[in-house]
């Protein structure tokens, strides 16, 4: 069983839009959540999804899946307080339900990030068969520094070879019965803010892989993200049209 968390429950407060999260954002008359969605829809090895969404949209988020017909959303589930507590909520629903969870792959998914592909969830997939884990990774491109709380830089990373540095994104997928332990560990023990669930594992003492994704697979975080996401949108469509 391959199951897709979508997390779907930030505010999107670096937007400056106060209509609307960023995940509900239109794009071509389509929302944001929807283009993240259509890829683990249409993936053959994905069973089902899972949706931690804000629990003030909830409603919404059900007649979009209707009107965009996207049929493997099994769970819809409401958001924490913080990404941690929201993700657990996902997995805790998942886990309720799976009768065999040693076996299940969770691929952990920003909602706003709808700039994957289908070969990137094939190797993250095959990668958690192989290895009980896979971490989406980008090249690191830039040089990495580190300030103080007056903007004075205090330490320049000393990144003598790119190569072997990466970003973490998303997908982060693991075997349910692992990532779900970690994640129950961690609230009993009163951490809940730790940002991404590859943290959680490599805290843990688990072993992660990386799998390299598209250079695109970008986060909609600010109003720049979302103009880059329309953009690479539109190149798509003009190449579909004019072949170029």
């Amino acid at each position: 069983m391959n199951t897709a968390l979508i997390f779907a429950g930030g505010t999107g407060a670096r937007m400056n839009s106060n209509a609307k999260p960023k995940q509900f954002l239109r794009i071509h008359e389509k929302p944001v959540l929807v283009y993240t969605l259509e890829h683990f829809e249409s993936h053959e090895e994905i069973d089902n999804i899972c949706i931690v969404c804000l629990a003030g949209w909830i409603t919404e988020l059900k007649r979009m899946l209707k009107l965009y017909e996207i049929t493997k959303v099994k769970w819809i589930v409401k958001g924490g307080s913080t990404s941690q507590e929201s993700v657990f909520n996902g997995l805790s629903a998942i886990y309720a339900d799976d009768t065999n969870p040693k076996e299940t792959v969770v691929l952990i998914h920003d909602g706003v990030r709808p700039l994957i592909d289908g070969e990137l969830i094939t190797k993250c997939i095959n990668c958690v068969k192989e290895h009980g884990s896979a971490i989406t990774t980008a090249p690191i491109s830039e040089t990495i520094i580190n300030i103080n709380n007056n903007a004075a830089i205090e330490t320049i990373e000393n990144v003598k070879e790119r190569s072997i540095h990466k970003f973490a994104r998303a997908p982060q997928c693991f075997f349910l019965e692992d990532i779900f332990a970690v994640h129950k560990k961690s609230r009993e023990n009163g951490i809940n803010g730790i940002i991404d669930s590859a943290t959680l594992m490599h805290q843990d003492g688990h072993s992660l892989f990386a799998v390299n994704g598209p250079e695109k697979n970008i986060k909609i975080t600010t109003s720049i993200d979302y103009y880059i996401f329309k953009a690479l949108l539109n190149a798509e469509e003009d190449a579909q049209v004019f072949g170029i």
